[in-house]
């Protein structure tokens, strides 16, 4: 009788552990909305009833309603459990063994854990010292291989941002891969190309509802392509991998803007302060367009992260990210929340001896 073993793909593939474990405390360490969904979500979970879990869930309709909401047609849109599972469906979708799935790094580490386990070739083009989209270099990438590319805009870990006029010049490049554009940070960055779907054949496009919305726990994400594109992740996603809840909550998510307004303006003026805190205390960072900033705090950078856990604040160490040696990425959440934040930070700065930018 013959061993039984997994396919060559998932020897290779890199296993991911979420650094989770305790997170008691102020949640400034994963980007999650730190507060709160809206009260219109909470509604619609207390009117679920026990009847209503006792149904398979249907996407349909309210992937109708996601269309409708982005100006798109309802066969452009798919909703999926959380952008993961869009990237997974992505990988499986246009990733063969031996194809090439093309990184600007450092970026999201699961466009790298998904498409080692499609036995693809990661092929990695590393940002500079100043952390802006490597344009010349991902062009300068892109082989007859090369099948699927990935951009978050803005990116994480580092809050830097894509312009459109770079987007269409890797579209235009690379007409034979599909070219991935993550927008999960799009409401504090405020730009998209969430309008050209449909319009060029290889874009797609992809938006959590965990970051603004909050509704991390229920995992819902979407991606928007063409048609054309489409039909061929309709065949690889499981029918019911999104649940009932996240489909009930996810309409009065999306009527609720004053909400998401209120929270998205919080986050940008608290942003601000973090910003100017940060320089104050000379601590070196970069630009973002997101709902947190990436510092660079250098050698001390565990005895800082575990400085700000004994003061009930979490913070996510960076380090082993391409580049990201030294560095810290604090999630902003609103003002009195960041006001926390800051007090912690000084306290664990005077703690580490800090003694200016590292």
């Amino acid at each position: 009788m013959s061993r039984l073993e997994p396919r060559a793909g998932v020897l290779r593939m890199k296993e991911y552990h979420p650094p989770l474990g305790d997170r008691s405390g102020l949640r400034l360490d994963f980007n999650e909305n730190t507060l709160a969904c809206s009260p219109r979500v909470r509604e619609a979970l207390a009117a679920i009833t026990g009847a209503d879990l006792t149904r398979y869930p249907e996407r349909g309709p309210i992937e109708a309603m996601v269309a409708r909401h982005h100006g798109l047609h309802p066969d452009q849109v798919l909703l999926t459990n959380g952008v993961d599972e869009a990237i997974h469906v992505l990988c499986q979708t246009y990733l063969n063994p031996g194809d090439a799935l093309l990184l600007p790094v450092p970026t999201y580490s699961m466009y790298e854990v998904y498409g080692s386990g499609a036995e693809a070739r990661i092929d990695r083009v590393v940002a500079g010292h100043s952390f802006a989209f490597p344009l010349e270099e991902l062009l300068a990438a892109i082989t007859p291989q090369t099948r699927l590319i990935a951009i978050a805009n803005p990116n994480s870990p580092t809050g830097q941002t894509v312009t459109r006029e770079q987007i269409l010049q890797v579209l235009t490049a690379a007409p034979h891969a599909a070219v991935l554009v993550d927008e999960a940070y799009f409401h504090f960055f405020g730009e998209s190309v969430m309008d050209l779907v449909g319009q060029i054949p290889n874009l797609i496009v992809a938006r959590t509802f965990s970051k603004a919305y909050g509704l991390a726990g229920l995992r819902l994400g979407m991606l928007a392509a063409a048609k054309e594109q489409m039909q061929w992740m309709r065949r690889v996603i499981s029918p019911y991998s999104v649940n009932a809840l996240a489909l009930a909550c996810l309409p009065p998510a999306l009527e609720d803007q004053q909400y998401l307004d209120w929270y998205v303006g919080e986050v940008k003026a608290a942003r601000l302060l973090m910003e100017a805190a940060l320089d104050r205390l000379a601590v070196h960072r970069w630009p973002s367009a997101a709902n947190f900033v990436l510092v660079r705090i250098g050698a001390q950078h565990r005895h800082f992260v575990q400085a700000m856990r004994d003061r009930d604040v979490l913070v996510r160490d960076r380090s082993s990210d391409p580049g990201c040696e030294g560095c810290v990425r604090i999630t902003i959440g609103p003002r009195e929340q960041t006001d926390a934040g800051i007090l912690a930070l000084e306290e664990s700065l005077a703690e580490i001896g800090w003694k200016g930018k590292a």
